[in-house]
């Protein structure tokens, strides 16, 4: 498919941004009407995903194909430029009586990614950091983009450390 002719802004990308993965019906609709919306090209373009990465306003765009109902939001989260901001975000949450599930080095959405999954009231927040592109959405074995079991309030206050562990999903 081609692309429409767009002008992209010369802007680094934002420190961090907030990501909002969307389940899509149709992936090569979606990919051109979210680069007009957005007036900017896909970053990644994979079977069945695609990402933006969108200066203005800072935001990581997902679209995923094949997965749930088309125009329902897949997950939400929070990318950063380093594991020592996700080791961060992790502490500061746990602090504040949020279960955290750290994930190192664990594959998903065609990247190798250091993250913590925070438990919010109704959906759970990934916070992450890009460490290298990876060829398969996630291994064989697991699901992409979701937190391990649900931990349980006595685990809340337990200690977390990211680059420790290797990741029990994805």
């Amino acid at each position: 498919m081609a692309f429409p002719e767009l002008a992209f802004p010369e802007e680094e990308p934002p420190m961090s941004r907030v990501q909002l993965a969307l389940n899509v019906g149709d992936l090569d609709a979606s990919i051109e009407f979210y680069s007009k919306l957005f007036n900017t090209a896909p970053a990644k373009v994979r079977e069945n995903y695609a990402n933006f990465a969108i200066a203005e306003p800072p935001l990581k765009l997902v679209l995923i194909a094949g997965q749930g109902e088309p125009g329902s939001l897949n997950h939400v989260g929070v990318e950063v430029e380093t594991t020592d901001e996700v080791a961060a975000a992790a502490t500061r949450m746990q602090a504040e009586g949020a279960a955290c599930d750290v994930q190192d080095a664990t594959t998903c959405c065609y990247a190798v990614q250091d993250k913590v999954w925070v438990s919010g009231p109704e959906i759970p927040w990934e916070i992450y950091t890009v460490l290298a592109d990876a060829p398969v959405m996630h291994p064989v074995s697991g699901e992409c983009c979701v937190p391990a079991e649900a931990t349980d309030a006595a685990d809340a206050t337990a200690p977390v450390a990211v680059g420790a562990k290797p990741s029990a999903c994805c």
